[in-house]
């Protein structure tokens, strides 16, 4: 029996709408409904990021650091530091060390925020730009750099329906069950019994594929939400 042969199914955003609607039981026919489709896929995207850890999210970066300088800005869609390590020398001299993350509280209650050596704690300051914090402010002694993997923001849906979603192909059946079940919300001629339907398929469907998503490594990054 001949296949197709491929394995690159990624609806783009007009399609995955068309699909929301069918399940309602509507059809998509002016470009507010495209606008409106849009827009409450963008508020399921942070939907989403409230819902714990999506593992494509997870991005490393690294900061240069200054001697004399402790506060420095994180990328503004990071939303949170998973690890965080102070870095010195390069290749086979390279050492990592592990920072601890303190409070906001524990930091501003630092009798000597001002001494300076080798970084050791790290206070995160997710804010709307979001900071980082190391103490003791580092030293002279040695070039750092801090590395770090954070929870970054799922991308926008953007105004071209031909962009595609930014997301694994195994989120495509809850993106897809989601929507449906937010526009099923705003359309007041979708029956009720229809909306409690879409809104148990789209639960299962993120349960299925947040499952999938986890790492299969005995040991997984845990997002440590402390209080700013």
């Amino acid at each position: 029996m001949a296949t197709s042969g491929t394995a690159a199914f990624n609806p783009d955003i007009a399609e995955i709408c068309e699909e929301a609607f069918e399940r309602c039981g509507l059809e998509m026919r002016s470009g507010y409904d495209l606008r409106t489709a849009r827009r409450s896929l963008n508020i399921m995207s942070a939907e989403w990021s409230n819902r714990g850890l999506n593992l494509w999210t997870v991005a490393e970066g690294t900061v240069s650091i200054t001697a004399g300088t402790a506060t420095y800005t994180l990328p503004s869609d990071t939303i949170d530091l998973l690890e965080h390590v102070i870095r010195t020398g390069s290749g086979s001299t390279q050492s990592d060390q592990s920072l601890t993350r303190i409070s906001g509280s524990t930091y501003a209650t630092l009798t000597s925020k001002n001494s300076e050596g080798k970084p050791v704690q790290i206070y995160v300051d997710r804010q709307a730009t979001p900071t980082v914090t190391l103490w003791p402010v580092p030293d002279s002694a040695s070039t750092y750099t801090l590395v770090y993997w954070r929870i970054r923001r799922i991308e926008d849906v953007g105004a071209a329906a031909s962009d595609t979603y930014d997301a694994p192909s195994r989120f495509i059946p809850p993106l897809v069950a989601g929507l449906a079940y937010q526009i099923a919300l705003k359309r007041p001629e979708v029956d009720l019994n229809r909306v409690a339907l879409l809104k148990a398929a789209y639960e299962e469907q993120f349960t299925l594929a947040a499952d999938e998503d986890r790492s299969k490594a005995s040991v997984q990054f845990v997002p440590s939400i402390s209080s700013v």
